[in-house]
């Protein structure tokens, strides 16, 4: 994908966005809690990876390698609604044209 198609979560600002439930806590992405999911300018994407721990962690490493995203990039595995699953979430922001 072009560099300038999407621009690194790293490049972005970090806060931390609300999740869902109010019993999880705030998940740390590379968005402004003002600023809408799209703007004239850009929009937001993320990409869910839900699974086993190992599987999870694979997928990443894989997406790290196929020079996709950085780990570092990648939220902290977090619980998922099924037992024994964990999730991570990358956000991502399209350049509008």
């Amino acid at each position: 994908m072009p560099e300038s198609f999407l621009v690194s979560a790293s490049n972005a600002s970090t806060s931390k966005v609300p999740t869902s439930k109010a019993s999880e806590s705030p998940v740390n992405t590379t968005s402004t809690e003002a600023t809408p999911e799209r703007t004239s300018d850009r929009e937001s994407l993320r990409i869910l990876v839900i699974g086993s721990r190992q599987g999870v962690l694979g997928t990443i490493q894989t997406l790290h390698r196929l020079r996709f995203a950085e780990v570092h990039e990648w939220s902290p595995l977090l619980p998922s609604a099924n037992p024994g699953e964990v999730m991570s979430i990358l956000t991502r922001y399209s350049i509008m044209t």
